[in-house]
C-alpha cells in the first residue's frame, strides 16, 4: 500500500529567550514529518541546526527530494543510506518508527522490549547571562536536582560561582558550546573542581579539539558537536571520556541506538540531549536517555505551550510524553 508523505514548518514561542554562546533563540523552529498508510500514521520532527549548515528551507527541500521513496515503501534501514545525518532524516527516521508502532499495534516500547520508560532526572538549564542574572536564574531552580549552565569564554569563573551560589546543592554540567580554548580550559580546572562541576560539554570547537589528545582533565569533557554518529567514534576515544547523544545529530533513533550500543562498548559515558524542541521531538530520546548518565531533555519545558500529552516535572523528575502523542500501538 502507498504511503502518503506530508512535511511542514512550525514555530514555537518560547517563554523566555534562550541563550548560549552563539546566540539567541526565541522560538523553537521544527520540520514536522507525517507519514500515512491507510488508516495508520506515523509523526516525527527534525530541528534545522544553523551551526550543522541546516536551514527550515534545506530540511524540507531534503524531505521533498525523499518523497517518493518514501512513498513506495522505503524502510528505516535504506533511510540511512538514502540521507546523511541531521534533522531532516530523523524527522523521517522517527516517522517511521512511529508507523512501524500504528501499524503493528505494538508500541515503541514494547517493539525494544525495554518496559515502560521511567521518569529521569533531566538537567534543567540556566541559560547565558550576566552572572547576576545567571544566579537569579539559579536560584528559582534551587530544588533541581541537575542544572546545565551556558558559558562563553568571557567571565566563565563568575558565572560558574554565581550558579553555584544561587544553586548550592544541585549537580552542574557547564557547556561553553566550543567557546573556549584550551588555555582557558586548563585555567578553568581548578575552578571547576571546586564549584564541582562533574561534567563539561564540548569546551573547544569541534575543528580544534585534537588539542585534547594531550590534556588530562580533572573530569570527563563530553563530546556535543565532535559528535554525530557510530563512525565519529574511533577519533573520539582519545579525546573525550563522554559523548552527548542528540537525534538530530545522528539522524533519527535508528542512528542513535547504534551510537548508543558502540559508545558503551568502548566505555564512554553516555549522555542523551536534545535541542530546543518540542516534546515530540524528545519522545524518541526517551529510549536513549533511560540509558544515560546524564540527561538533558528540557527542550520543551523553554516553550510558552507545548503538545497536550508532552513531558511534564514531577517531584524533581521529567515525565516521558504520552504515547498518544509519540510511539503508541495500534492507532
Amino acid at each position: 500500500m502507498l504511503r502518503e508523505l506530508t512535511a511542514a514548518h512550525e514555530s514555537w514561542p518560547l517563554a523566555t529567550p534562550f541563550r548560549i554562546s552563539r546566540g539567541v533563540k526565541i522560538a523553537a523552529d521544527v520540520v514536522v514529518v507525517e507519514i500515512r498508510q491507510g488508516n495508520a500514521r506515523g509523526r516525527g520532527e527534525g530541528v534545522p541546526y544553523a551551526r550543522y549548515g541546516e536551514t527550515v528551507a534545506s530540511v524540507l527541500e531534503q524531505v521533498r527530494d525523499i518523497t517518493t521513496a518514501i512513498a513506495g515503501g522505503m524502510t528505516r534501514e535504506s533511510l540511512q543510506q538514502a540521507l546523511s545525518p541531521g534533522a531532516a532524516r530523523n524527522a523521517l527516521d522517527c516517522a517511521l518508527w512511529d508507523l512501524s508502532a500504528s501499524l503493528t499495534a505494538q508500541s515503541m516500547t514494547a517493539q525494544l522490549g525495554q518496559g515502560p520508560v521511567p521518569a529521569l532526572t533531566s538537567a534543567l538549564t540556566v541559560g547565558l547571562d550576566t552572572p547576576d542574572a545567571m544566579q537569579a536564574a539559579a536560584v528559582q531552580l534551587r530544588a533541581a536536582p541537575l542544572i546545565k549552565v551556558k558559558v562563553d569564554a568571557g567571565n566563565p569563573e563568575a558565572q560558574l560561582r554565581a550558579v553555584r551560589a544561587g544553586a548550592p546543592n544541585a549537580r552542574l554540567i557547564v557547556d561553553p558550546n566550543e567557546s573556549w580554548d584550551i588555555k582557558l580550559l586548563e585555567a578553568m580546572q581548578p575552578v571547576l573542581l571546586d564549584v564541582r562541576v562533574e561534567l563539561i560539554e564540548q569546551p573547544l570547537p569541534a575543528k580544534d579539539d585534537e588539542a585534547l589528545e594531550a590534556f588530562r582533565p580533572v573530569l570527563p569533557i563530553c563530546a556535543d558537536e565532535s559528535c554525530h554518529v557510530a563512525g565519529d567514534l574511533p577519533k573520539l576515544l582519545k579525546r573525550y571520556q563522554a559523548i552527548n547523544i542528540k537525534l538530530d545529530k545522528t539522524g533519527g533513533l535508528s542512528g542513535a541506538l547504534e551510537l548508543l550500543q558502540q559508545a558503551r562498548t568502548a566505555g564512554l559515558q553516555i549522555m542523551c540531549g536534545c535541542m530546543i524542541c518540542t516534546s515530540l521531538g524528545i519522545a524518541p530520546a526517551f529510549h536513549i536517555a533511560r540509558h544515560a548518565a546524564f540527561v538533558d531533555l528540557d527542550g520543551p519545558l523553554w516553550l510558552k505551550e507545548d503538545h497536550p500529552g508532552g513531558a511534564r516535572v514531577a517531584d524533581g523528575k521529567l515525565l516521558a510524553p504520552s504515547e498518544a502523542l509519540w510511539g503508541a500501538g495500534g492507532r
